[in-house]
Formats: C-alpha cells, sequence, structure tokens
C-alpha cells in the first residue's frame, strides 16, 4: 500500500449530549477538511434540521480525515437509546472507538450499551473525559468508575489496558493529563494511530464486503453503506449480493463512492479496509455480503432488535383535514412509509384491518416522533395514536414486556415525589446516591408504565431534573397500570374560542388553547383537574346589554395555554384520543368526535373486553 492508503476506521461514542459531535468538528477543523474563508456552523456532522433543533444525532454519519498519511474514517454515532440498532451496526465496521465519557456526569446507562457492544466484538477502545473545564468536574473519579464498568462487562485484560485522555472536545483541546495543557487534538490522533494498526493489505484476495447501513439518493435509488473486509470493489463490474435466507444474486455496482472529509467522492475502485457507498442493487438491505463472482461467502448476519412499541398512523379525519397539509390520503401516507423502510431498518409496517390505518413499530416514542415531524414537515397530515408496548411470549409461554433501567437524577427535595411516581408505574429501585444536594436515583420499570413519565417527572422536578433511559431486557409481564389521572375538557363546539369562555373555563383545568385559536367539536382543549371528561364550550361570549358598567367588571386575565410538542402530545393522550398531526399544528381529538360516536367506541371497548 502506499501511504495515502493506509486505513483506520474509528467510532465515537458516547452517551447522549457529551460531545460526540463537537469532537467530530475538531477532527475536522484540525485536519484542513475547510478552506481557511469557510464559515463552519457548529456540530456540522448534524446536518438534519431536526437534528440542529434538538441538538442530538439522530443518524450516524462518516467523514474522513488524513493524518501523517493515513486515511481515518470517523463514524459519528447516535447517543439517543432509541438509535442504539444503528450503533450496534455500525460498531462492526471499525477498529477502535473512542468513548467519551462527561468529566462530571461520569458513565450513564446508554455508555453501559454501547461500550459493551464494542467489547463483545473485541475492539480496544480509547477513552476521552470530555468537558474537564466544568466547575464539577470530577475526572479522577469518573476514570474510577468507567474501570468499574468495564469490569462489570468482563473486558479481556488487554481491553482493560485502555489509553485515557482528556479534552475540551468544543475548544479542540486533547491533553495526555490534567497538568499538561494542550492546544490541539494531536494528542488523540497520536493516540489513535499508536493504539491501533491500520488494516492490513488483503487487496489481493477476492473481494467481500458487507452491508451495515443504507442510504436513499433521488437520482441513483438506493445505497448500500459498509466495509470492504477483502479485495478491492470496482465500479461497473458484477459481483453476487448474498444474504442469511441463502439469497445468491449477480449484480453490478453503478456507482461507487468513498468518503473524502465530509463529502461522498465518486471514484473507480476502492480497497480493503475502506468504507464505501455503493449504488446499482435496488434490494439490497441490512447485513447483505457483497462478494467476487468466483468466491461466494456470506458474512455473519448483522442481527437488527426487535421493536418495542408501536403506533397507529390514521388518515386525518378532523374538520380541519386538509386545510393545510399537501399529502392527505392514505395513498400519499402509504408511499411514505414504504420510502421511510428504505432506510429505517428499526421500523416495521404493518396494515390494518382499515385501508385508511397503518400499525407503525418502533425502538420507542423518539424513534417513531421523528418520523412524524419529519412527515409534516413535509406536508403531510395524519393522526396518531396512543403508543403501545409490544408484548411477547416466552419459551414457556408466559407474557414478557420490555423492562428499562432509569436513572433520575435531580434536587434531593423532589426524591420523594420521583419515588412514589415511579412506584405507581411498578417500577423497582435499584440504587439511590445522593451527593451536593442532587440524588441519583436509578429504577427498573415496564415501558408501559414510563409512557408519559417524562412529562410528569419535568412537571415533578420544575424542570430541574434528568432523565435517562434505556431497554435493558424483558421481564413477566406487570399487570394492569393506571393511565392519565386527569380527565379531558372537550369543545362542543366548531369555531373560534373566546376570551371569555376560556377565562371561566381556567378555573376547571388548565388550557391548551388561547382566544382565537380555531377548534371543533371533539377536540380536546385542556386537561379537566378532575378524573372525568367534560363537555365544554369555548365559543361561549359574555352577553352584551345596553347597560354601561360600573367599572367593577374583572379584567379577565388568562394563565398562559400549555403547548405540547409532538413527543408531549404523544405521552399525554389515552387511549380513547388521537393526535392530530399538520405542517402548522398538532392538535389533541377523541377518536370519537360527538358524545354518540364516543359512547358508541365505549360499548365496542367493552364488548370486546368482555369477549
Amino acid at each position: 500500500m502506499s501511504d495515502q492508503e493506509k486505513i483506520l476506521n474509528i467510532a465515537v461514542i458516547a452517551h447522549v449530549d457529551a460531545g460526540k459531535s463537537t469532537l467530530v468538528d475538531a477532527f475536522l477543523r484540525q485536519s484542513d477538511v475547510f478552506r481557511d474563508n469557510e464559515q463552519v456552523v457548529d456540530c456540522v456532522m448534524d446536518s438534519n434540521d431536526l437534528e440542529r433543533e434538538r441538538g442530538i444525532t439522530i443518524y450516524s454519519k462518516n467523514c474522513s480525515v488524513i493524518h501523517d498519511g493515513v486515511k481515518i474514517n470517523i463514524v459519528d454515532t447516535p447517543g439517543h437509546a432509541d438509535f442504539s440498532s444503528e450503533v450496534e451496526r455500525i460498531i462492526k465496521t471499525v477498529d477502535t472507538v473512542i468513548l467519551l465519557v462527561d468529566a462530571s456526569e461520569g458513565p450513564m446507562p446508554q455508555t453501559r450499551f454501547v461500550l459493551s457492544k464494542a467489547l463483545e466484538i473485541g475492539l480496544r477502545p480509547i477513552l476521552l473525559i470530555n468537558k474537564i473545564d466544568k466547575k464539577d468536574q470530577r475526572a479522577e473519579e469518573v476514570v474510577d468508575e468507567v474501570y468499574d464498568l468495564f469490569l462489570d462487562l468482563n473486558a479481556s485484560d488487554e481491553q482493560l489496558d485502555f489509553p485515557i485522555l482528556y479534552g475540551i472536545a468544543r475548544e479542540g483541546i486533547v491533553q495526555y493529563d490534567l497538568d499538561t495543557p494542550s492546544d490541539n487534538i494531536d494528542p488523540l490522533f497520536d493516540t489513535i494511530l499508536k493504539h491501533c494498526d491500520v488494516y492490513p493489505d488483503l487487496d489481493a484476495e477476492p473481494a467481500k464486503m458487507q452491508v451495515s447501513a443504507l442510504a436513499y439518493d433521488e437520482y441513483i435509488g438506493r445505497l448500500g453503506i459498509g466495509r470492504i473486509y477483502d479485495g478491492v470493489l470496482k465500479q461497473g463490474e458484477t459481483y453476487v449480493r448474498c444474504n442469511q435466507e441463502g439469497l445468491q444474486k449477480k449484480e453490478t455496482i453503478s456507482n461507487l463512492f468513498v468518503y473524502k472529509g465530509l463529502s461522498r467522492t465518486s471514484v473507480k475502485e476502492a480497497h480493503s479496509g475502506d468504507i464505501v457507498v455503493i449504488a446499482g442493487m435496488p434490494d439490497i438491505s441490512i447485513g447483505d455480503t457483497i462478494c467476487a463472482v468466483d468466491s461466494i461467502e456470506s458474512m455473519e448476519h448483522i442481527a437488527i432488535e426487535e421493536p418495542t412499541l408501536s403506533m397507529n398512523f390514521h388518515v386525518n379525519t378532523s374538520p380541519f383535514a386538509g386545510q393545510s397539509g399537501k399529502y392527505v390520503t392514505s395513498r400519499n401516507i402509504k408511499e411514505r412509509l414504504e420510502k421511510e423502510l428504505e432506510v429505517n431498518v428499526g421500523l416495521k409496517v404493518e396494515p390494518t384491518d382499515s385501508a385508511d390505518c397503518f400499525k407503525i413499530s418502533g425502538r420507542g416514542e423518539l424513534h417513531i416522533s421523528i418520523l412524524i415531524e419529519n412527515m409534516r414537515r413535509e406536508g403531510y397530515e395524519l393522526a396518531v395514536s396512543k403508543p403501545e408496548v409490544i408484548l411477547h411470549v416466552d419459551e414457556n409461554g408466559h407474557k414478557v414486556e420490555p423492562v428499562e433501567e432509569v436513572v433520575c437524577l435531580a434536587p434531593a427535595e423532589y426524591q420523594g415525589t420521583i419515588i412514589n411516581q415511579l412506584n405507581l408505574r411498578k417500577g423497582v429501585m435499584q440504587d439511590m446516591e445522593e451527593e451536593n444536594g442532587y440524588v441519583k436515583i436509578t429504577y427498573t420499570a415496564p415501558t408501559r408504565g414510563l409512557l408519559g413519565f417524562r412529562n410528569q417527572f419535568i412537571n415533578d422536578t420544575h424542570g430541574e431534573g434528568t432523565l435517562v433511559r434505556r431497554i435493558s431486557g424483558y421481564e413477566p409481564y406487570k399487570g394492569e397500570i393506571t393511565q392519565r389521572m386527569q380527565g379531558a375538557m372537550i369543545s362542543t363546539e366548531t369555531g373560534e374560542a373566546m376570551t371569555y369562555a376560556l377565562w371561566n373555563l381556567q378555573e376547571r383545568g388548565s388550557l391548551f388553547v388561547s382566544p382565537q385559536t380555531p377548534v371543533y367539536e371533539g377536540m380536546i382543549i385542556g386537561e379537566s383537574a378532575k378524573n372525568i371528561d367534560l363537555d365544554v364550550n369555548p365559543l361561549k361570549n359574555k352577553k352584551l346589554t345596553a347597560i354601561r358598567s360600573s367599572g367593577r367588571d374583572e379584567a379577565m386575565l388568562l394563565t398562559p395555554p400549555r403547548v405540547f410538542s409532538l413527543e408531549e402530545a404523544l405521552e399525554w393522550i389515552n387511549d380513547d384520543e388521537l393526535v392530530e398531526v399538520t405542517p402548522d399544528a398538532i392538535r389533541i381529538r377523541k377518536k370519537g368526535l360527538t358524545p354518540q360516536d364516543r359512547r358508541n367506541l365505549y360499548r365496542q371497548k367493552m364488548a370486546q373486553k368482555n369477549g
């Protein structure tokens, strides 16, 4: 191999908000990927609008830098548990991982998950303690906690001998220890090259590549992304695509790309060790092996984690349907979901008894709500049901359900409320630590019970708490769990809400709408203070008389309405309610818009329950 062809693949793994994308920015900035006069945004890899708004990585992305004659392919991975299937697959294509841990938070539940996957396949991680400029940093204690985590995960002696670096990714600084200052990330580059061998030259072997991710291009169709393990791939040549089901199909690579900096660059051929993007195989899927025609050998299958939650996507049937959306029919929704399946392998789409309804299953609320949010921005209208947990049956015929590890960090004064809420949701306490006025509570609880908990937790801790969840496995079914305790205020009229009516209603609960908001019969305009649904008229106005007021009328001061994000609305609703999603609004409604419809639906539900 020439110097330029030495290849090393690394992934940056960590918990949400530990600084992965910021570290990748530093890699790119200090490798002269950008021109001197080029304006560069922060977290340049988070290119999707939603990623920028939420400050999280949703899709894993690739880039490459050249350092000391070695091409380093870097993969920025998502940190959120709902996108864990992305992380699992990507880790198989890299030579080492940089484990990023916050200098004050220490290892979090998702850190444990991504690290366990890296250790399982024998990678030797590099530890980078980030954000050492924080006032409450405790870097030395955090290193000890990481050692404990490695031991818990049965790391080998070789894996336990990991290099430790310290840094401030935001400022592009990495140092060998806390006392040796630095002004760049060269210590990290040097550690990577010293700690990990470049990929061996296997160009002479028959070609073999495995697909670990998918993408889609409007012009050239479905793309397969993966690493070339052996040999050389060439554009225009024919290869055999094989999978676990025994498929062996000859197909031609029409386009071949490698990563140079942030861009995908078309090449005639790519060499062993490199991460490539191939086009020309319309049915390519995760785990498929691309091999030479005269050496057909399928690689070990990449398992994709099963979905844990499902929701029903309905055609929007509210009186306001079609007012702001461009795509409103079941055919539009079906085509969009089929397009999503091209790249989102963790998602499942199934038909239902109704042609206007589709059952969507995914890894969690965030996984599916990202799809809904993207759809509404593209001009789609739909109505979405309450998320339901997918139950399984074990080998003994017993019903089991997904259980999550929940870590709550909040001021100590709120611990009683948090514990009470998690106990009501069939949670079991695992650990509790108190330090500097803050309490860290660890629970295991069924996913069913945690639907709607995040909203409750934020209210209970007055926004001061942080909540982290990850799926830890399956346990026997926990029995009935109570739903939302409060009822809903349901509009009985269609029109624009009036100040006078809302002013009278606000003492009966909290409102979701403000004056002049268009409402319709069956739309939920607020949360009742009691555990019953209230039919209310938000259009009622003050009766005008010819008698002048003596000035003693009270000023109609309204409490600002509660505005829901999409996730909050999905958490809030009950089984008989829907979230109406349009490009310009998120509304909550009853499935039955009139009282008679609601009575009929209740009778059907009771008849099904009684068999």
